[in-house]
């Protein structure tokens, strides 16, 4: 059975995860997963239009309590971190998510993204340099991971002393979202919910005393001018702001260069035409190699999918891995083809829960790329990379590289 070959916690599984997920749009593509009962969702089509159906949510208390719909409450004990969760924008639904969505997006218009533009251009370039002075490295440790982190803390306002605690945190937290997280996973993220919480609240009590041009000072600002914005809401949001701004573009960059040193040919054509083919090549390595595998949704109201009825209190678990591979949609979807036009991936997700920060990402990605692929064109791969255990947020532990 195909279901078989779906395994997330295999080590196997985490790095090849691409022929699972063939046998599973062919043979079973909505299909009950017993080991953390949800519903895998696996072809393109469906996926697509699973994101945009409203009786679907990323959250169902807005509408039912637990007993209600059939779910246990959550655990005491891990209580800092949900609270932390739920009152993001990511898990809200509602008139909740459509006011806070409304204050935070207009950080992300393109006009103010573009404007970041010289600053993300400067930091890539020197996090390159520094690579290419040093002869190589971890080139996610040295130009992944800090521009990213450089740039959506550059946005909030925080401090450039305090970002060596952000990733650390950030990585705690998100452990939570893989699949029957264990006692250990989840102390670490009640930890870090409590402590990145704790650093916050601080931060906007700065701010309001000191406001700067910041995004954290321009959301006190709303609370303060009657925009019911709660300081709980604050931290929440601007902890999401701060994991969703890097998390994916980190494991983006280092999945797409794992990606291109594995297909020399494409590489080779893309060190020929940075210029023209970079943004298509940007779009097809997040369809490629998709750092969001898995996006879970509460099933509101009895749905039927594909021919499958799918009760009320249900999970349904949308396979962006296995979208972006479906030859349905994609022609010859298993080859990298960095100057693909028809293109519509699903990687930042789709319906009200698009990824806000999507222009961000795309701008920091193609300063990235572009400056490894100009200022370093003899980067080679000293080894192959091991895959981090996390299977929903999919990244490499490094990448090794000489230039």
């Amino acid at each position: 059975m195909a279901i078989d070959a779906f395994d997330p916690w295999s080590a196997e599984f985490v790095a090849h995860p691409y022929p699972a997920y063939a046998a599973l749009r062919e043979q079973s593509p909505v299909v009950h997963f017993e080991p953390s009962d949800q519903w895998l969702v696996s072809r393109y089509a469906d996926v697509n239009a699973l994101l945009r159906d409203r009786r679907l949510g990323r959250t169902f208390t807005h509408r039912f309590g637990h007993e209600e719909f059939g779910q246990p409450a959550p655990n005491p004990a891990y209580e800092p971190f949900h609270t932390l969760n739920d009152h993001g924008l990511l898990d809200l639904e509602g008139p909740d998510h459509t006011r806070i969505r409304r204050l935070v997006s207009k950080a992300f218009t393109p006009r103010m993204v573009e404007s970041l533009r010289p600053t993300v251009q400067r930091l890539a370039g020197e996090l390159v340099d520094g690579l290419l002075a040093d002869g190589g490295g971890d080139l996610i440790a040295k130009v992944a991971e800090p521009l990213p982190v450089a740039v959506i803390a550059e946005m909030l306002g925080v401090p450039e002393s305090d970002r060596h605690l952000l990733r650390p945190w950030s990585s705690d937290i998100t452990g939570m979202f893989e699949l029957n997280p264990d006692e250990e996973t989840a102390r670490r993220a009640v930890t870090a919910s409590l402590e990145f919480s704790a650093y916050l609240r601080e931060l906007i009590r700065r701010r309001r005393e000191q406001p700067g041009a910041d995004l954290i000072s321009a959301l006190a600002q709303a609370a303060e001018d009657g925009q019911v914005l709660s300081e709980q809401e604050m931290i929440s949001t601007c902890v999401l702001l701060l994991n969703a701004g890097h998390e994916a573009t980190v494991n983006t960059t280092g999945n797409g260069w794992w990606a291109l040193l594995r297909n020399p040919g494409e590489l080779a054509r893309l060190r020929g035409a940075v210029d023209e083919l970079l943004p298509t090549a940007i779009e097809e390595l997040m369809r490629y190699d998709t750092p969001l595998q898995m996006f879970e949704r509460w099933v509101l109201e009895d749905i039927e999918v594909g021919g499958v009825w799918i009760p009320r209190g249900a999970e349904v678990a949308l396979l962006f891995g296995s979208a972006n591979r479906d030859p349905e949609r994609f022609a010859d979807p298993d080859r990298l083809d960095l100057g693909r036009a028809d293109n519509p991936h699903i990687t930042f997700g789709a319906g009200i829960h698009f990824c806000l920060g999507a222009p961000l990402a795309r701008l920091e990605l193609t300063e990235s790329y572009g400056a490894l692929l100009r200022k370093a064109p003899g980067l080679t791969l000293v080894r192959e990379p091991e895959w981090n255990p996390g299977y929903v947020i999919r990244g490499l532990k490094e990448l090794l590289v000489e230039v």
